[in-house]
């Protein structure tokens, strides 16, 4: 099981992301057009600048639903190798089975 703090850091990182995006994604629209003053374009570098670090959506991590455990994770299922292995077995997931031979 992965600390709390962590796991509650990433989740205070997701909400600010999603109180951000449409901000930040405007910014950098300003900033791919080719119209824009230098002054213009340094300005809205700035305001892109002073956003929160945790509103950039490259610094989620992506967690285990079940333990939060950060590495092995696979995104069709949203839990980690591990807990994958351990669902397939138990028969928790549809149409997935652990094999034996």
């Amino acid at each position: 099981m992965a600390k709390k703090s962590a796991i509650a850091k990433n989740n205070r990182r997701i909400k600010l992301v999603a109180c951000y995006a449409a901000l930040r994604k405007d910014l950098k629209r300003k900033l791919l057009d080719v119209n824009l003053s230098d002054e213009e374009y340094f300005a809205v570098q700035r305001k892109l600048a002073k956003l929160p670090r945790n509103s950039s959506s490259v610094r989620v991590r992506n967690r285990c639903s079940v333990t939060g455990r950060a590495r092995g994770f696979h995104r069709l299922f949203g839990v980690s190798r591990i807990q994958l292995r351990e669902m397939a077995s138990f028969g928790e997931i549809p149409g997935i089975t652990k094999s034996s031979w």
